[in-house]
C-alpha cells in the first residue's frame, strides 16, 4: 500500500560533489544555483537571490497552495543542499502562501507581480514601531492606488535591500495587520546595519525604514496571526532545520564510510545509529504535523499553534543533537578543513537561533495545563 503525503528529504548533487545516489527529486539544477556559497564567499553575490528562487520554483513548482507535506519536503530537501539557499526560499514561499490564503478566505489580498521576490517581516522590537494609516478604500484585491501607507521602522528584515516585495506587519488602530509592500517603491529605505555573523553570512538581516510607503492590506486586523497557515509556516522553518542537519549528517556518514576498517569503527557506528534515531524522530514529528494540517488526523492539542510549538520544540532538540553527533563523527578535520561542512554547521547554528526556546515551551505548557494533556 502506497504511503500518502509523507515528509521526505530528497538527495542529489551539491557543490559539485554527490551526497549520495539521487532519491526522489533530481536536485542537480537547484544545487547548481546554490553552488556559489560553497566557495567560501561571505558577501551576497549579485543575482544569486533571483537565481536560487527561480531554480527552487523550477524544481518544485507552485507551492503557494500545496499540501504542507510537499512544502516541508521541498524546504528540507533544499536545506540539505544549502541553508543559505533555503533561507532565501522559505520566506518567499511563505509570503506567496499568505497571499493565496487571504484570497482563498475572501480577505483583502494582493496579486504578486511575475518574477517578484518576497520576504515576510513580522518581527517586533519594543523600541521600534511601524504604523499603518489608511489613505483610501480597502476592499478586494488591489491593482490601483494603495489604500494604506506605512511609517516607522521594521527590524530583522532579512535581505530587505535585495527583495522586490514583502508581507509586512504593522500596527493599526484595530491591532496588528499584514500588508504587501513594494520594497523598491517610494518611501522604503534599507538600513545597512552591521551583520558580522559567520553563519548565514550571505543573508544580512537589517532594518527597513518606511516613510509613507504605499501598502496593500493582506487580511484584516489580526488575521495574519489567527489563520491556521501561521502555524504551518512555523513548522516549515523546523523543516529547514531538519534539512540542514541532514546535510551535515550526510557529510559525516561519508567520512565514517572512509573509516569503516578502522579499529574504533564500532564507536563511530554507535554514533551513526544515534544520529539516525534523532533525525527520524524529527522527520516523524513533521509527518505527524502534516497529517493534522492536511486533515488526515485529529489534532491532539488545543490548537494549530500548540501543535506547531510541540513540533518545533521536538525538531529543535533533535536537530541540535544531530548537529553535535555529526560534528563528532566527521571529526575536527571537517570543521577545520572542509569549507562546506564548516559553513553548513555555522549556518545551522544561526538558523536554530530562530527558535524561541523556553518562551515557546512556556506558552505550550500553559496551554496544556489549561486545556488538558493529550497523553
Amino acid at each position: 500500500m502506497q504511503r500518502e503525503s509523507v515528509v521526505t528529504i530528497s538527495s542529489g548533487e551539491s557543490c559539485g560533489e554527490p551526497r549520495s545516489e539521487p532519491r526522489g527529486a533530481d536536485l542537480a539544477r537547484l544545487a547548481e544555483a546554490c553552488a556559489p556559497d560553497c566557495e567560501g564567499r561571505e558577501e551576497p553575490e549579485a543575482g544569486r537571490l533571483e537565481r536560487v528562487l527561480r531554480a527552487f520554483e523550477a524544481q518544485w513548482g507552485d507551492l503557494s497552495s500545496a499540501k504542507p507535506s510537499r512544502v516541508w519536503t521541498a524546504l528540507a530537501s533544499t536545506a540539505a543542499l544549502d541553508l543559505g539557499a533555503v533561507r532565501m526560499a522559505e520566506p518567499h514561499l511563505d509570503a506567496l502562501a499568505i497571499l493565496a490564503q487571504a484570497r482563498a478566505a475572501g480577505e483583502p489580498s494582493f496579486e504578486p507581480p511575475a518574477g517578484s521576490t518576497w520576504g515576510v517581516f513580522a518581527a517586533e522590537r519594543p523600541d521600534l514601531r511601524l504604523e499603518a494609516r489608511p489613505t483610501g478604500p480597502a476592499e478586494g484585491t488591489f491593482a490601483g492606488p494603495a489604500p494604506f501607507s506605512l511609517s516607522g521602522v521594521k527590524p530583522w528584515c532579512s535581505l530587505g535591500g535585495q527583495l522586490s516585495h514583502a508581507v509586512v506587519t504593522a500596527h493599526t488602530g484595530e491591532g496588528r495587520q499584514a500588508f504587501a509592500v513594494d520594497l523598491r517603491g517610494e518611501g522604503v529605505r534599507a538600513v545597512e546595519d552591521p551583520w558580522p555573523s559567520r553563519g548565514l553570512a550571505e543573508i544580512p538581516s537589517g532594518s527597513l525604514e518606511f516613510s509613507g510607503a504605499p501598502a496593500f492590506p493582506v487580511g484584516g486586523p489580526g488575521w495574519y496571526l489567527e489563520r491556521p497557515g501561521f502555524a504551518w509556516g512555523g513548522i516549515g522553518v523546523a523543516a529547514c532545520w531538519l534539512g540542514g542537519a541532514v546535510g551535515l549528517a550526510r557529510t559525516a556518514a561519508r567520512a565514517a564510510e572512509r573509516r569503516r576498517k578502522a579499529t574504533d569503527f564500532p564507536v563511530t557506528g554507535s554514533l551513526l545509529a544515534r544520529l539516525d534515531a534523532v533525525l527520524e524522530t524529527a522527520r516523524l514529528s513533521l509527518e505527524a504535523g502534516a497529517a493534522v494540517a492536511e486533515g488526515r488526523r485529529e489534532n491532539p492539542l488545543p490548537s494549530a499553534w500548540a501543535l506547531a510549538l510541540r513540533t518545533r520544540n521536538t525538531v529543535f532538540r533533535a536537530v541540535r543533537e544531530a548537529q553535535s553527533l555529526a560534528r563528532e563523527i566527521a571529526g575536527p578535520a571537517a570543521l577545520a578543513g572542509d569549507v562546506r561542512f564548516a559553513k553548513a554547521d555555522a549556518d545551522l547554528t544561526v538558523y536554530l537561533a530562530q527558535h524561541h526556546g523556553q518562551r515557546d515551551e512556556a506558552s505550550l505548557g500553559a496551554q496544556l495545563v489549561e486545556e488538558g494533556f493529550p497523553w
